[in-house]
């Protein structure tokens, strides 16, 4: 039977939320496939996404020495880190399987798809960050999606 600090752990722990989200990125790509990555973060780091200080505008991921790697994500500093603080705009690596690393760096090579964080949130008492593997819209695609959207927001207050 689990003790009260036992109960106490994983109930703080079964809260997730979503600490960041790069909207952008499913109107400029159509998201193929998605990955769920682990990331190594300083405990600075930790505090200021913890805070919602983070934009993964304009980031991406890349395959670099055989490693996954989120490059362009920007966590602010945090107020109270003094001479402990980080670099707001570092790479960081991402943990997956090495034989995950292997497809998406095929995937990225061959067929010219990108790797573009969508979310950053926190599972189970850890951060984690959910990559798409995506191709870029062309205008015309971007333009249609928004015609399709109006047209089911109309439909939906039109029902209503």
């Amino acid at each position: 039977m689990p003790t009260d600090a036992a109960k106490a752990r994983n109930a703080r722990h079964s809260f997730d939320s979503t600490f960041a989200e790069n909207r952008k990125a499913r109107h400029d790509y159509s998201v193929l496939e998605t990955l769920e990555c682990g990331i190594a973060l300083t405990g600075t780091e930790v505090k200021s996404v913890r805070f919602g200080r983070v934009s993964l505008a304009g980031s991406y991921g890349a395959v670099l020495k055989g490693e996954l790697w989120l490059v362009g994500a920007d966590i602010s500093t945090y107020e109270f880190g003094n001479r402990f603080n980080h670099d707001p705009k570092r790479e960081r690596k991402l943990l997956v399987h090495s034989k995950e690393v292997r497809e998406l760096r095929m995937k990225t090579e061959a067929k010219g798809l990108t790797l573009v964080p969508l979310s950053l949130y926190l599972k189970h008492g850890r951060i984690k960050v959910s990559l798409g593997v995506c191709r870029g819209k062309a205008l015309h695609d971007k333009r249609e999606a928004l015609k399709n959207k109006d047209v089911q927001r109309a439909i939906l207050r039109d029902a209503r």
